[in-house]
């Protein structure tokens, strides 16, 4: 399927999404949300992808933020309908069976900085931006980004960038650990490979229960996040793959894994 405001590629079992409207720093607007909603859906129903990256277009902009222009002409109904349409394709990334990477390439402002959060983990160019600058068009995020932040670095760091708007660099967002790692900006995507081929070499099973129990067992208090975790570890106890992994260690050989989720 050809799209014209992302782009989807597929090899060695990691799918790629860029952004791609580069000449709008890659802006989202309510076409590539439809986009990006189609390609979330075909990397999630098909068993072969074991790993998302989602990155920008171009070399400026990871997404440089909701199109304003877009934006302005909206009444106050398609404006809720439309920062909903951007929660639920974002949850739709934070609930993907497989891990989503976000290799942040430039600016990530608002629903940029949105977009990247609702991924597992993020890896950055030394010359990536973050920031919610939305309080300076009057507005607030609106993608989930007051949630995830907040969630991610605490209530007091996410209401200064909240409430000032301002922009921090890769540096900064790494001290706030907002951000994994500071990549070389013309390394970046080697990098990112570099780990989700690690990624790709391990159970799918054991992937997506520990995807599961850490994403909602950090919902709850520890005595049941921890009952959520025991589950987790009894179905994938019972999975080809855990089989394999076993044997393999006893075997003193590297596992070969091959399991499903069904």
């Amino acid at each position: 399927m050809s799209f014209e405001n992302i782009i989807l590629e597929v090899e060695n079992n990691i799918a790629t999404i860029f952004f791609n409207r580069p000449k709008a720093l890659n802006a989202l607007n309510n076409a590539l949300f439809d986009e990006l909603d189609k390609a979330l859906d075909m990397v999630g129903n098909n068993s072969d992808i074991r790993v998302l990256i989602l990155t920008g277009a171009g070399d400026k902009a990871f997404v440089a933020g909701a199109d304003i222009a877009e934006l302005t002409k909206m009444n106050p109904l398609q404006a809720k309908f439309f920062s909903r349409k951007g929660q639920k394709i974002f949850s739709k990334i934070e609930n993907l069976p497989i891990p989503a990477i976000a290799a942040v390439n430039g600016f990530a402002l608002g629903g940029g900085s949105e977009a990247a959060l609702a991924c597992d983990f993020i890896y950055a160019s030394e010359k990536a931006v973050f920031g919610l600058p939305e309080i300076n068009l009057g507005l607030i995020p609106g993608f989930g980004g007051t949630q995830r932040l907040a969630r991610l670095v605490g209530n007091n760091r996410a209401k200064e960038m909240v409430f000032t708007g301002k922009n921090i660099r890769a540096d900064k967002a790494l001290e706030y650990g907002i951000v994994n790692k500071i990549c070389a900006h013309e390394s970046l995507m080697e990098e990112v490979l570099k780990t989700a081929n690690l990624i790709v070499s391990k159970g799918k099973v054991a992937l997506r229960a520990a995807k599961e129990v850490i994403q909602n067992g950090t919902a709850v208090d520890l005595e049941i996040g921890c009952r959520i975790e025991n589950d987790g570890f009894g179905i994938a106890m019972v999975s080809e793959d855990a089989k394999e992994g076993t044997s393999a260690f006893l075997e003193k050989r590297k596992p070969v894994f091959k399991g499903e989720l069904n």
